[in-house]
């Protein structure tokens, strides 16, 4: 009989990019942790540990367990790092949900960017969720979970963020080839949840303003941003008992923006 809740009791949750308080990766595992899981914050330097630090305290000060680890998601050996450090952490042989939500890299034009630049957005967001479910997959049961944090900018070509949208692209179609090899050989499903645009400190302000300049008026559910809280609650229920029959689906979550092109 399936399971008529959204409890994560007695889960193990990994949340990359998760270690700035008022980010998504942040909200992702607040709710977890809210619904019973114990969840890793990972943050990739030394300037955002108190802030990982303080996303942990939140989530202990609420009854919840948490542990933070630096780790740079976007080689193996920060993967695996990440991996093994949460085993150890808990103290368990499995991670039952990883969402992989880090992203790295300064919004250039294409015409602008040097191979840097390039390799840093690329990395984080294409060659890191790779790595991670590389590292993660081995100690993954049946009835496991992976989220990618995609975004709509994959399927609205915007000339100011080519590369950050290309990159997102990819990650996109990774999402739909793995579905199959992860769900039949392993009994995992993998899904991309795509915010549109959202109030973070991910976009430098003045970025953020044209980008909502020209996207909020294309909303259709209410005239605004997102919230973390809107696109946390959409990864909670993919990563529920409820999703066990989506993979490899790229959902919008975009209060509409997307809704009937993704």
């Amino acid at each position: 009989m399936a399971q008529d809740t959204l409890s994560l009791a007695g889960k193990v949750a990994i949340v990359t990019g998760s270690g700035r308080e008022s980010g998504i990766g942040a909200a992702i595992a607040f709710i977890f942790a809210r619904n019973g899981a114990r969840v890793t914050i990972n943050h990739v330097s030394d300037a955002s540990a108190p802030r990982a630090t303080n996303v942990a305290k939140v989530i202990q000060a609420q009854g919840g367990a948490a542990t933070v680890i630096q780790a740079d998601i976007s080689t193996q050996e920060g993967a695996a790092k990440l991996v093994q450090g949460t085993l150890a952490a808990f103290g368990v042989d499995h991670v039952d949900i990883l969402v992989n939500n880090a992203a790295g890299g300064a919004p250039k034009s294409a015409l602008q960017s040097d191979r840097e630049a390039l390799d840093t957005i690329f990395q984080s967001i294409v060659y890191g969720p790779i790595f991670t479910i590389q590292a993660t997959l081995p100690h993954m049961p049946r009835g496991g979970r992976i989220v990618n944090i995609g975004s709509i900018a994959s399927k609205l070509g915007m000339s100011p963020s080519a590369v950050y949208g290309a990159a997102k692209a990819a990650q996109d179609s990774l999402t739909y080839a793995l579905a199959m090899e992860l769900g039949r050989g392993h009994g995992v499903t993998i899904n991309t949840v795509a915010p549109g645009p959202v109030d973070t400190e991910a976009l430098p302000k003045m970025v953020a303003e044209k980008i909502h300049e020209t996207l909020i008026p294309m909303t259709r559910a209410e005239e605004r941003a997102g919230t973390q809280e809107d696109i946390a609650d959409a990864v909670l229920l993919l990563v529920s008992e409820k999703s066990r029959w989506i993979t490899g689906q790229i959902i919008s979550v975009s209060g509409g923006i997307t809704g009937g092109s993704m």
